[in-house]
Order: C-alpha cells, then sequence, then structure tokens
C-alpha cells in the first residue's frame, strides 16, 4: 500500500491561540462549538490568523455489488444517473457548493457505466462495481491499493489549487451496506445495530437488508486489518476516499467528514494512520442508524444533527458558513482590550 507521512499536530502554539480566543469581547466559552474550531483550524494552520483559502469537495462514485441482492430501494443505475446529475448541476450537493463559494470535483472511481469525456468529470475508474460481497471478495488487494492511490492523487491535484479546507462525498447504490459491513468489523457492533433504511427501503425490505448481510459476514468471517476489509466488503468510492483522508491529513489540510459512508472510510483512515483523525471536523450526525453509534467509537462530536441522510458531501458543505465564522471570529473581533471593554 501507498505510505503516507502523517505528523501529529503541534501543540506550541495552542496556549497562544487559547488565550487570543479567551480574550475576545465574550463570556469564556460563549461561542461554543466555534471555539473548538477555531482552535482546531488555528493548530491545523499554525497561525494565530487562519484563513479558509478555496474550499472543494470531491464526490466519489461508485457501484457495489451488492446493490443486486435487495439491500437497496433504488436500482443500481441510479448511481451513474446521479453522476450525471452532479455534473448537470442539479444535485443537493451543487446547490449548496454553489452557495457556500465551494469548488466541486466529481471522480469515477467505478461507476457500472460508460462516460463519455465530459467538464469537471475526473476518471479513475478502477471497475464497473465491485462484485457482491454475498459470494465474493467485493474487489482484489491490487483493486484496493490502486484505489487508495487514485484517491491520494486527487487531492494532491487539489492542493496545487491552494486549497486547505476539504470535504468528500460518496454517491453509490449499495454503500450503506457496506458502509454498516465495515462498522460491524471495526467496532465489533452488532449488524443489527450497523444496518439502518439507507435509501429508504421499507421494514420487509429492511429486514431482506439485514438478512444480506448477516449472510455477508457468515461468508467471509473475521476479518482484521483495514485493507482485508476493504477488498472483502468496501466499495471502490470508499476505499478512494480512504487515500484521499491520508493524503489531505499530509498535506496538513482541514479535513470536514460527512455522514454515515464517508465516516466509515474515516475510520478505516484512522485504523491505517491514527493521526489523521487530528485533521478532521465532523460536520453532522446522519439519521442512518448507525452513524450516532460510529460517532461515539471515533469519540467525536459533530457540528450538526439535523436529519440528514442524503450523502453527496451535502453535510460538509452545509457546515461551510460555520467553519468560515470560526475563523472571522478569531481574526476580525475585538479583544477586551482593543475595543476598551472591562474583563474583569
Amino acid at each position: 500500500m501507498k505510505t503516507f507521512n502523517i505528523s501529529p499536530i503541534d501543540k506550541a502554539i495552542l496556549a497562544e491561540l487559547e488565550n487570543k480566543i479567551n480574550l475576545k469581547t465574550k463570556p469564556l466559552g460563549a461561542l461554543g462549538m466555534l471555539e473548538s474550531i477555531a482552535l482546531k483550524i488555528g493548530q491545523i494552520q499554525q497561525s494565530l490568523a487562519p484563513k479558509i483559502v478555496n474550499p472543494h469537495v470531491i464526490v466519489f462514485a461508485g457501484d457495489h455489488g451488492l446493490a443486486n441482492d435487495g439491500v437497496s430501494a433504488y436500482p443500481q443505475e441510479v448511481t451513474h444517473q446521479m453522476v450525471l446529475n452532479f455534473l448537470g448541476g442539479g444535485a443537493a450537493i451543487n446547490v449548496f457548493c454553489k452557495q457556500n463559494n465551494i469548488r466541486l470535483k466529481v471522480v469515477d472511481a467505478g461507476v457500472n457505466h460508460e462516460f463519455d469525456i465530459l467538464p469537471n468529470l475526473i476518471n479513475a475508474k478502477v471497475g464497473m462495481g465491485t462484485k457482491s460481497a454475498l459470494t465474493n471478495t467485493a474487489m482484489s488487494m491490487d483493486e484496493v491499493n490502486k484505489c487508495i492511490a487514485l484517491g491520494a492523487d486527487n487531492v494532491k491535484n487539489t492542493v496545487d489549487t491552494d486549497c486547505n479546507i476539504i470535504g468528500f462525498g460518496e454517491m453509490g447504490i449499495g454503500n450503506t451496506s457496506s458502509a454498516s459491513l465495515i462498522m460491524h468489523y471495526l467496532t465489533k457492533q452488532p449488524i443489527e445495530d450497523c444496518v439502518g433504511k439507507g435509501t429508504g427501503v421499507n421494514e420487509e425490505q429492511l429486514l431482506i437488508k439485514l438478512s444480506v448481510l448477516k449472510n455477508v459476514i457468515s461468508f467471509h468471517g473475521d476479518l482484521n486489518s483495514p485493507l482485508e476489509i476493504l477488498s472483502a466488503i468496501g466499495g471502490f468510492e470508499i476505499a478512494q476516499m480512504v487515500g484521499a483522508y491520508l493524503q489531505a491529513a499530509e498535506h496538513k489540510m482541514t479535513i470536514l467528514v460527512d455522514g454515515f459512508i464517508t465516516t466509515a472510510a474515516f475510520a478505516l483512515a484512522c485504523v491505517i494512520e491514527p493521526n489523521v483523525k487530528e485533521y478532521a471536523i465532523f460536520s453532522h450526525q446522519s439519521e442512518e442508524k448507525g452513524h450516532h453509534y460510529f460517532l461515539n467509537y471515533l469519540n467525536v462530536t459533530p457540528l450538526l444533527s439535523i436529519g440528514l441522510r442524503l450523502g453527496e458531501g451535502t453535510g460538509s458543505a452545509l457546515v461551510m458558513p460555520l467553519i468560515q465564522s470560526s475563523v472571522n471570529f478569531l481574526t476580525e473581533m475585538s479583544s477586551f482590550e482593543s475595543a476598551g471593554v472591562s474583563n474583569k
């Protein structure tokens, strides 16, 4: 596997940042999580005046063989249809990125469709969708390693645009099943606690989905290493996100983690290199059943909990104004001394 050099964040500037935040014209802690975000971004950038520069969201798309085994309310072809929707500007992620001045990129990591050469579509296709994890390993170990390298390359190309904050989204019918399995193997939670309604299956379909995933676990048995898990039950888009997270942390970027599937990829990246966690902000808690447990497993607190379960990176795009506000108060708000306000 490609190796990454991810250093822990230097804490030398921490005391200065805390002092600057505490001396703003407000009661101590009155800006809540905005203060912790400012503290984190200031440490990542090693600056008392951090900046948000050219924010990006990269949406990785890939198909899953499990989609044909009854785990989704939608057919597999919706994946490529939604990719075309992203490229046409008609999806929720397009709306929110446009609203918040975020550049959007779309990556074909392994969609079961041959796209024409299209503006803003990055071809990183590893295969025409994974095999069904019900009867096969989803992808070979060579494909896993290729995905990680390709995900990293997409971040390298983004860094060349002077971007210093990045979020990842995903599109892939069946990928909540893959994420549920990843969660089960990493957290040791019963699969029943990891499985939700995904694209909106009804109660009968949910029982079928759970039964399929139990059979997948029975087929594969114990899975331990992140690469082994990805090979057995992962997705091309999930594996590319793992590489993207690791590369973003190596470049000391602020990372926005979106929902359930992107958290599954992030959790795998954390096992590979725990220091990646120091660079991450978790945008929201999804309505997908397992996400609450997954966030607790990672011991992180999300910024929002507003009932989202769309994916696409929408949560990361929606929190960008909050991220910007955290930096702005740190750099623009008066101190007690500069404003002539008593701080007794």
